[in-house]
């Protein structure tokens, strides 16, 4: 019983850090949506001098959200989209009454007036539903219009509030990207070990290692779609918008460096395991490339293109057609993936696709 109870606990652990890790990534939004909701309400009740603002606060809630995907869209859709509900309802209870068809009559008006201005879903739903809210749990004819307005006043508040994003998301891409580097220095580094050392059980501990990685692109291309989506919300980080872009740019090649290298890792331990040498030479290739990884990495780390680490990552590539053959098949699959690494880090330099490929020199026959 007491490894699954060691397991549970790590388990548990991990959740517990993960979710408080999502905690914090959000502690920005639910700051500015508590905040939002305070400014609707004190607007509609101490500058309007309306009683009781319910839709207000509800408002630029929903309109916020805590993504900043589509985010200024989104604001639109969800005030208009509770504006037309609140708007609708407000008229038919005070000419119909309410009850079970007159609700049924509110909400597909709300909807059917929502779908003929030619709104999305998020529009045409929040329509049904704050209809459905004034029609049954605030059916108040006095009330008439002044929720309608509160709506309005919710939706500018989150209008407002969604140009204001913070700069944390336009770092985390490039911190991320330089994560992922040194993570393929390291796997690097370490397989050129096993290339040298021939033991099985470091081998596939390296190898248990290198799969784990596929957490780390994840959570590139995530970190990568929040910029974008940060840049795109808020007119005052515009001047962002070409750097950031550059730096999405970089997720396709890193994930295929990080793949290729996860291919790489496996070669060396298929070699290890199965005790077929493998040339010295690869494995002093492999610890180069290591080292030309690392300066990709501590350039993506000073927010800088990584232009300046392209010697290095050629002097590896020209290297690799100056090395003698394998006489096994898991030594040329180790050439053929250091060759792979060096053409995807190129690109991650910022060379094309067929320049990257063109500045290697064909293998040794």
């Amino acid at each position: 019983m007491e490894v699954p109870l060691d397991r549970m606990w790590e388990r548990s652990r991990l959740s517990v850090r993960g979710r408080v890790e999502r905690w914090r990534r959000k502690l920005f939004a639910v700051v500015q949506c508590a905040i939002a909701a305070g400014v609707a309400w004190w607007l509609a009740a101490d500058v309007f001098d309306h009683q009781t603002p319910f839709f207000a606060p509800i408002a630029a809630v929903v309109s916020l959200g805590t993504s900043y995907g589509q985010r200024l869209r989104r604001v639109a859709e969800v005030t208009f989209g509770v504006a037309i509900g609140v708007f609708v309802a407000d008229l038919l209870v005070v000419s119909i009454g309410t009850g079970a068809w007159q609700l049924a009559l509110i909400v597909g008006l709300a909807m059917s007036a929502a779908l003929l201005l030619d709104a999305g879903n998020l529009f045409v739903t929040q329509a049904a539903v704050q209809s459905i809210v004034v029609a049954t749990l605030l059916p108040d004819p006095d009330a008439a219009l002044t929720r309608w307005t509160d709506a309005l006043i919710g939706g500018g508040v989150a209008l407002v509030a969604a140009t204001v994003v913070p700069a944390a998301p336009l770092r985390k891409p490039r911190e991320q990207a330089a994560s992922v580097a040194r993570k393929i220095a390291e796997l690097l580094r370490a397989a050129s070990h096993v290339m040298i050392d021939g033991e099985t059980d470091p081998a596939l501990d390296l190898l248990a290692d290198a799969r784990a990685t596929d957490r780390m692109i994840r959570e590139l291309q995530a970190a990568a779609e929040e910029g974008v989506s940060v840049v795109a919300s808020s007119p005052f980080r515009v001047r962002h918008r070409e750097g950031l872009r550059r730096m999405v740019e970089l997720v396709d090649p890193l994930d295929r460096s990080l793949r290729s290298t996860r291919v790489l890792v496996r070669q060396a331990a298929v070699a290890a395991y199965r005790h077929r040498p493998v040339p010295s030479s690869y494995a002093d290739l492999t610890a180069d490339l290591a080292l030309a990884v690392d300066a990709v990495a501590d350039e993506l780390a000073a927010d800088r293109m990584p232009e300046a680490a392209r010697p290095r990552v050629l002097a590896v590539g020209e290297a690799t057609g100056m090395v003698e053959r394998s006489p096994s098949l898991s030594g040329d699959a180790i050439l053929a993936q250091l060759r792979s690494i060096v053409v995807d880090l190129l690109l991650v330099t910022g060379m094309g696709q067929l320049e990257a490929t063109d500045a290697l020199p064909p293998p040794r026959r």
